[in-house]
């Protein structure tokens, strides 16, 4: 079954209150309306913890910040004002796992490490910035934690790299092909990297984090083999944020959700064969041997008295040395099948 994430980021505005809020949405019920069963919902929460005194140069923290997302006026205090305390986040890991969910953290820093003091989350998540930080995944690695990478800014070799570290303490890991572009265009996902990681990584989870708008792509990334689903969750698309636009609100998430176990009962096996559930229309629909004239009882059939015709209860046409040669033993009228019973 796809392992999905709600990603709440930053999307709780710096808001305990918002993020339960969200919690509360990723938890809930989900039915297919199409035959009322209710679904396998969201599997995990994820949160970002950032250390501000490891996060960005001074001039980044002191250059004014303009922007209509902005929570303050210059950029460190904007990223302060989101910024979540380590006891809020021990509070929103207590309320995740009330709610019998998983709960995924993404920790920006070494100090960030700070925080498994107070709690044990089930997965570190490394973000795609710091695939390249070497130092910061193993620390993470050592934990013994299993990890999450994700790859929006990353290749060939720095995937390499960072498993050439994580593996020195465990090989507990999952690789998320990502765009690190916020909306990402469709043109720009590239969904085939995920047959690349699963033919290249064979031992690894390999699964797809997603910044597109709307639920096709994540959907048709289960398709084509993903294991892990991560996509940004929020109350309102419409709320101030840099992550809100592209996020999903409950709607969405549900109709996500659906299509994506939808998708898993659908995937099947690889194999060629009739399925059970065709039966009733494999006998209404195909073609069975008929005659194409009235026949009387006592004739010889021959290929020229024949056609092909519904139901297909009868004998098919790779059959007919079945009924070419055989005596009619009652009258057949045109375009009635032809029956084992009606031949001599």
């Amino acid at each position: 079954m796809t392992y999905i994430i709600g990603e709440i980021g930053q999307n709780h505005n710096g808001s305990v209150d918002i993020a339960k809020t969200l919690i509360d949405l990723a938890s809930s019920e989900i039915i297919d309306y199409f035959n009322g069963k209710k679904l396998k919902g969201i599997n995990a929460i994820k949160f970002t913890k950032r250390d501000l005194n490891d996060e960005l140069s001074n001039e980044s923290m002191n250059k004014i910040y303009d922007s209509p997302n902005s929570f303050g006026r210059t950029y460190g205090e904007h990223r302060k004002f989101l910024e979540l305390s380590n006891e809020d986040h021990l509070e929103l890991y207590n309320y995740t796992k009330e709610k019998k969910l998983d709960f995924v953290e993404t920790l920006c820093s070494i100090g960030c490490l700070d925080l498994l003091k107070l709690f044990k989350p089930d997965f570190l998540k490394v973000a795609s910035r710091d695939l390249k930080n070497l130092p910061l995944l193993e620390v993470m690695a050592q934990t013994k934690i299993p990890i999450i990478l994700s790859t929006g800014m990353g290749g060939k070799i720095e995937i390499e790299n960072a498993l050439e570290i994580v593996t020195r303490y465990h090989e507990n890991i999952s690789i998320l092909h990502c765009v690190s572009q916020y909306p990402t265009e469709y043109e720009n996902v590239n969904l085939k990297t995920i047959t690349y990681l699963k033919n290249t990584y064979p031992k690894y989870n390999i699964g797809y984090s997603d910044h597109t708008i709307g639920i096709v792509v994540p959907t048709c990334a289960v398709a084509m083999g993903a294991k892990i689903i991560e996509k940004h969750i929020t109350i309102d698309r419409n709320m101030k944020g840099t992550d809100q636009k592209g996020s999903l609100a409950l709607e969405g998430l549900k109709r996500m959700i659906r299509d994506i176990r939808n998708i898993e009962e659908s995937l099947g096996k690889e194999d060629m064969f009739i399925s059970n559930v065709v039966s009733d229309s494999k006998i209404k629909l195909e073609r069975s041997i008929a005659s194409n004239k009235n026949l009387k009882k006592g004739h010889i059939i021959s290929e020229n008295d024949l056609k092909l015709l519904s139901p297909g209860d009868g004998y098919s046409w790779n059959e007919k040395s079945n009924v070419i040669g055989k005596k009619l033993i009652k009258d057949i009228a045109i375009n009635d099948i032809i029956y084992n019973e009606f031949l001599a």
